[in-house]
């Protein structure tokens, strides 16, 4: 685990380190921002360029909204320009809305769905098929969590990120919990129905922007430019494509697994939000305003999904 560890920081280091990406980082704000956005554009230009020529416009649709979805932590960073500090109350209360957005995803967009196209395949088994892909999904996020080094929500509500060291070790966190929710967007496209895909990007989406804010703000309060900090937490949310890449591609050249692939992405989701968005709401005793943005979260998410989609 030590090594694991080691090597992952001085990955880590070495590009903060590295010159290219350092005259970058030291070009007045407009010009970096033209030169992030101009090589990522060309990097998704040839990715869509690949999938339009293999697969047909859902698909490409669907890694789009997993890139959207991603830079939702972006969004959530930029405050941070503008802050060093925020309310428990106020965090807390972001946390419970975005676990409530994405519960309610979860729920009607991967869920319901994931068990009406098994029943499809296999009437009356539809059920069991999603159920063992959810256990399967929270086994994978359990594995990851006890062989990864990282740090959990809690250390921000505790305000112990105090070192580069943990602040390291909370964006490997971030990093990890965000990969299944790009693969929940992109399985959420795998058969065809956008309706799906749009919601749960949303979602996904809204629920990226408090964890950019919980990057961000540790980066600022060490002394960490705030454009570097703000572009630091907006790494964190770009792996989701790559979750969303690999779901939409497998789903829709393997459409049979479908049903399991929706219940996988919603058991990995669930285990991120019981473990670890839910637990740091009640940190402080703030639950009570926690548990009241969940409810609202949980219904603004409910009527977007089943009666605006």
């Amino acid at each position: 685990m030590l090594r694991i560890e080691s090597t992952i920081l001085r990955l880590y280091y070495r590009l903060a380190a590295w010159p290219r990406y350092q005259q970058v980082l030291d070009l007045p704000p407009l010009q970096r921002w033209g030169t992030f956005a101009g090589v990522f554009l060309l990097l998704q230009l040839l990715v869509f360029g690949s999938l339009y020529l293999i697969f047909d416009g859902v698909v490409v649709l669907g890694f789009l909204c997993s890139i959207l979805a991603g830079l939702g932590t972006g969004v959530g960073a930029l405050p941070a320009l503008y802050m060093k500090d925020i309310s428990q109350r106020l965090f807390s209360s972001m946390l419970g809305a975005a676990a409530g957005v994405m519960l309610a995803a979860t729920a009607f967009s991967l869920l319901m769905p994931g068990i009406d196209f098994g029943n499809q395949l296999w009437p009356g088994l539809g059920i069991w098929v999603v159920a063992a892909g959810i256990a399967l999904g929270a086994l994978f996020i359990h594995v990851a969590d006890e062989r990864l080094p990282h740090l959990h929500f809690d250390t921000v509500a505790g305000n112990s990120l105090d070192s580069m060291e943990k602040i390291s070790l909370f964006i490997i966190a971030i990093t990890i919990h965000n990969f299944p929710e790009g693969l929940a967007v992109g399985v959420s496209f795998g058969n065809g129905d956008m309706k799906n895909g749009l919601a749960l990007s949303i979602a996904v989406g809204l629920q990226n922007i408090p964890e950019g804010l919980a990057v961000a703000l540790p980066l600022v309060g060490l002394g960490f430019n705030k454009w570097r900090a703000v572009a630091l937490a907006t790494l964190t949310g770009l792996v989701e494509p790559i979750g969303g890449f690999l779901g939409i591609t497998m789903v829709s050249l393997f459409s049979a697994i479908l049903p399991v692939a929706m219940g996988f992405a919603a058991g990995a989701m669930l285990f991120v939000i019981t473990e670890e968005i839910i637990p740091e709401t009640h940190i402080n005793g703030k639950c009570r305003y926690a548990t009241f943005a969940l409810m609202l979260g949980f219904i603004v998410m409910m009527l977007l999904d089943t009666v605006m989609f």
